[in-house]
């Protein structure tokens, strides 16, 4: 029995961290008054180039780097159409995915002359000595150095928001971003700052996913975590430690739907595919009515305009 805990608090942690990267990225965003919808599209750039780039260097840390890259470039679209061509930012957020979706696809067949390989150098796990060793929690220090990083970052993430000038300055133009402007912040450039975070970040969540799982790339690959992490900022009402909590949350679904399938119950394993999505939709349906964002999400930023 301890072994199966030990076990699906492992799998919980591993599914979660690729999620709570990009969540941590889509926060960023959310604060400055952006709806994030194109972290699909983010993370399955992040997961190839960090395959590309382990495969092209033999380092998943240089891979890591290209993989956020590539989230970045991914980003900055977002950004262009949200904030400079001020087009609806579902709408440009949906182009983003479907386009990233496809390139993936295509530069798995141009980039690979020979094939794309099968696996590649991936992140392992680095075993705290004495921690580890602990019955159930040790499992906390069983895990790769992205894990570890992941949930570092939430305590910063949460300062930089809550305790600095910067984090003022985001969350003043999220909110109230004319009030804003009138004293000297210049919005479309934090929007900007927040843009580029999000693609570091949810690249390097899509890494996560490729190379702290699965040590290769496979077409479509994220499955609907880009969505599940603009999920995760909702469920966890706009803050990085809210934000931890619902990652954990669905990736322990996940990791419940994979031990489902483990055990040979003879359900189409569709079934048990559904199960993180489902909950999902549970969730922000139980949270969505008491959770309030910034007044100002999904709203253009036109100077000289209220």
């Amino acid at each position: 029995m301890l072994d199966i805990i030990t076990g699906f608090l492992e799998a919980t942690l591993r599914m979660a961290c690729p999620i709570m990267l990009a969540s941590l990225g889509a926060l960023f965003t959310a604060r400055s008054g952006i709806i994030n919808f194109a972290m699909e599209g983010i993370m399955i750039t992040g997961a190839f180039f960090g395959v590309y780039g382990s495969y092209l260097t033999g380092s998943p840390w240089l891979g890591a780097l290209l993989g956020m890259a590539g989230g970045l470039a991914a980003s900055l679209i977002l950004g262009i159409m949200s904030i400079t061509v001020k087009v609806d930012q579902v709408v440009a957020g949906t182009g983003v995915n479907v386009l990233f979706l496809g390139l993936t696809s295509y530069f798995c067949t141009v980039l690979y002359p020979n094939g794309q390989p099968s696996s590649v150098n991936a992140f392992q796990s680095v075993v705290v000595p004495g921690l580890s060793s602990i019955p159930v929690i040790g499992v906390f220090f069983r895990q790769n150095l992205l894990t570890y990083i992941t949930f570092l970052l939430v305590p910063v993430i949460w300062y930089l928001l809550n305790k600095t000038t910067f984090g003022l300055c985001l969350r003043s133009v999220g909110e109230q971003p004319h009030a804003a402007d009138s004293l000297g912040i210049h919005v479309d450039r934090m929007r900007y700052i927040a843009i580029i975070l999000a693609g570091l970040l949810g690249g390097l969540g899509g890494a996560a996913l490729s190379l702290g799982q699965v040590s290769c790339f496979i077409e479509n690959m994220t499955s609907g975590r880009g969505y599940v992490a603009w999920s995760a900022v909702t469920v966890g009402k706009y803050s990085p430690i809210g934000i931890m909590g619902a990652s954990i949350l669905f990736g322990g679904a996940e990791a419940v739907q994979l031990r489902l399938q483990a055990m040979g119950i003879e359900i189409p394993q569709q079934f048990f595919q559904m199960l993180p999505y489902v909950l999902t939709m549970v969730v922000l349906a139980g949270v969505v009515g008491r959770t309030v964002g910034p007044k100002a999400i999904g709203k253009p930023f036109v100077k000289g305009e209220r």
